[in-house]
C-alpha cells in the first residue's frame, strides 16, 4: 500500500508542479505577458522561464529515469497556460494578449540529451541544461514574431492588474538591449545549468523521504 500510495503521490506531484510552476509564470510579472514590456524584459523572461523549466523537468525526468518526463511536465504546464489564455479570451480581450511561452521544444531537447547520453545525469545537467537555456530564448523570440501587435494590443488593452508605475507611456520596444535573443540565451545557459544541478540535488531528498 505505501508503495502504490508513493507512486501517486509522485505522479501527482508532477501535475501540481507543474501547475503550480504556470501560476508563478502568470504572476510573476507583468512582464511576462503583457507584450508592451516582453520586448525590454526579454532577457528576464528567458531567464526566469528556462531556469523554472529545468529545474522541475530534469526534477521529475530523473526521478522517473525515462526520458520523456521532461516534455511531459512541460506539456502540462503548456496545457495550464492555454487555459488561462482562454479564461482571458472569454473576458473580452483579444487572442494574443497572452503569449504562452513555448516549453516543450527545450524539454524535447533535455530529454533527447538524456536519452542520447544513455541516462548520464551528469550529461543531462550540462549539456541538457544549456541545451534548454541556449533554446528556449530562440523559440519565444519566433513565438513573439507572431503576436499580431504588441503594441497595439498593450495600449487599447491594459491588463486590469497592471499597478500603476507600469501603465505604458511610451513604446519600449527595443530600448535596452540591441539583442533579447542572444543575452538571453547567454544569460540562460549560464544560468541554467546550476538550476537543472539543484532540481537533480532534490532526487536524492525525495528518495530520501521514500525510503523513510
Amino acid at each position: 500500500l505505501m508503495v502504490w500510495l508513493r507512486r501517486t503521490t509522485h505522479y501527482l506531484f508532477i501535475v501540481v508542479v507543474a501547475v503550480n510552476s504556470t501560476l508563478l509564470t502568470i504572476n510573476a510579472g507583468d512582464y511576462i505577458f503583457y507584450t508592451d514590456w516582453m520586448w525590454t524584459s526579454f532577457v528576464v523572461f528567458s531567464v526566469s522561464q528556462s531556469t523554472m523549466l529545468a529545474v522541475g523537468a530534469i526534477y521529475y525526468m530523473l526521478f522517473t529515469g525515462v526520458p520523456g518526463t521532461a516534455t511531459y511536465y512541460a506539456t502540462i504546464m503548456t496545457i495550464y497556460t492555454w487555459v488561462a489564455k482562454g479564461a482571458w479570451f472569454a473576458l473580452g480581450y483579444p487572442y494574443d494578449f497572452i503569449v504562452v511561452p513555448i516549453w516543450i521544444p527545450s524539454a524535447m531537447l533535455l530529454d533527447l540529451t538524456y536519452w542520447a547520453t544513455r541516462r548520464n545525469k551528469h550529461a543531462a545537467i550540462i549539456i541538457g541544461g544549456t541545451l534548454v537555456g541556449l533554446s528556449f530564448p530562440l523559440f519565444n523570440m519566433v513565438n513573439l514574431l507572431l503576436v499580431r501587435d504588441p503594441l497595439e494590443v498593450a495600449f487599447k488593452y491594459p491588463r486590469p492588474t497592471l499597478p500603476a508605475y507600469m501603465t505604458p507611456i511610451e513604446p519600449q520596444v527595443g530600448k535596452f538591449y540591441n539583442s533579447p535573443v542572444a543575452l538571453g540565451s547567454g544569460a540562460s545557459a549560464v544560468l541554467t545549468v546550476p538550476i537543472a544541478a539543484l532540481g537533480a540535488k532534490l532526487n536524492t531528498w525525495t528518495y530520501r523521504w521514500m525510503a523513510a
